[in-house]
């Protein structure tokens, strides 16, 4: 199902044989609202969104949008490919955050919908030209949003390009199994298979020195609550504004690779992506009072999780690259699973 919307964009719904709804916009990709059940069959909002569409236009948080070209923050809005030193738009402070002002959040996709008998999608594309940000190479971009009968929501996204480039997309999508925003996420059980995350500095940058998780409020390999970071002291806790905001490297494995789960709701969300990490961000900067679909908004009202190679290979060796060689292929997938637990 299409509605239009401010007589310039479409938003199109997608609905399983179970009820699960997912809406999203050709503007930015940007996905509005994702409704699944709770433990009582009662269909609910997942992830954060604006009450206005207008709102969508700026989206300084990026809420649901496909971010690209590059995912993440660029140190000194510059990098060097093949002795070639390109510069980009500086969008937070020195540094260059999720393409940014003309990054992928903020274009028109062109769409092509399409339905089987057990799942329903659209294929979203967008051609990005030469120089375009600061970024090499005209590209050519498609990320296929595919809702199953199986409460799975499939992100598939790939690119080519016609000058070696640095390209990793994401889905910037805020989630609150809580369910219409009743509560913050602060005690949402967060299972992540990962050894390793990234250090960041003062302006959120990473330092390229990775970090084993023992020991430390960043070991998600077996469950713990979000709420141990978020009141954590640790210095890496606190550069982050009291909170996550950082990267996990994945262990390769066939099983999902992130879990999360609400006890009052029930709901459980798995990830699995072929993506080589993910930066997992838990609002902690999130302004209050923005006005959004199910109330105001405040920090900690949701949690993303940035399935994506790392954009400081760009200045670090031994960290996941970005870069997409001449006439390469991106191909990248990432799943979110939902069911009820109890």
């Amino acid at each position: 199902m299409t509605q239009d919307i401010l007589n310039k964009w479409k938003l199109y719904i997608l609905t399983n044989d179970n009820g699960m709804k997912v809406s999203f916009l050709n503007f930015g990709g940007i996905i509005t609202d994702i409704s699944v059940p709770n433990r009582h069959n009662q269909l609910e909002n997942v992830v954060l969104g604006y009450k206005n569409y207008l709102d969508y236009e700026k989206n300084s948080n990026f809420f649901g949008a496909i971010i690209g070209r590059v995912a993440g923050r660029i140190q000194d809005s510059s990098f060097t490919i093949e002795d070639q030193t390109y510069t980009l738009v500086a969008n937070e402070g020195d540094h260059h955050l999720h393409g940014g002002d003309g990054g992928f959040h903020q274009v028109v996709w062109q769409t092509t919908p399409f339905h089987t008998d057990d799942k329903v999608g659209v294929k979203l594309t967008h051609m990005s030209l030469d120089g375009e940000g600061g970024y090499p190479g005209t590209i050519e971009v498609s990320v296929t949003y595919t809702l199953t009968n199986n409460n799975e929501l499939i992100l598939d996204y790939s690119g080519t390009s016609d000058k070696t480039t640095a390209l990793t997309m994401t889905n910037h999508s805020y989630f609150n199994l809580n369910g219409n925003l009743a509560a913050t996420i602060h005690n949402h059980h967060v299972t992540i298979e990962s050894n390793e995350f990234v250090e960041l500095d003062t302006d959120l940058i990473p330092t390229g020195k990775k970090i084993h998780v023992v020991n430390t409020p960043f070991d998600f390999r077996t469950e713990r609550k979000l709420v141990d970071g978020i009141n954590s002291l640790s210095a890496q806790n606190r550069v982050a504004n009291h909170g996550y905001d950082h990267y996990f490297i994945l262990k390769q494995t066939n099983q999902p690779n992130i879990c999360v789960k609400e006890e009052t709701s029930g709901r459980v969300m798995t990830i699995k992506t072929t993506q080589p990490g993910v930066v997992m961000y838990t609002s902690n900067t999130l302004e209050d009072d923005l006005e959004l679909a199910e109330g105001k908004s405040k920090p900690y009202l949701g949690v993303c999780f940035e399935t994506q190679a790392s954009p400081a290979s760009l200045h670090h060796e031994g960290l996941p690259p970005v870069i997409l060689r001449a006439n390469g292929l991106y191909e990248k997938q990432t799943v979110f699973s939902f069911s009820i637990e109890g």
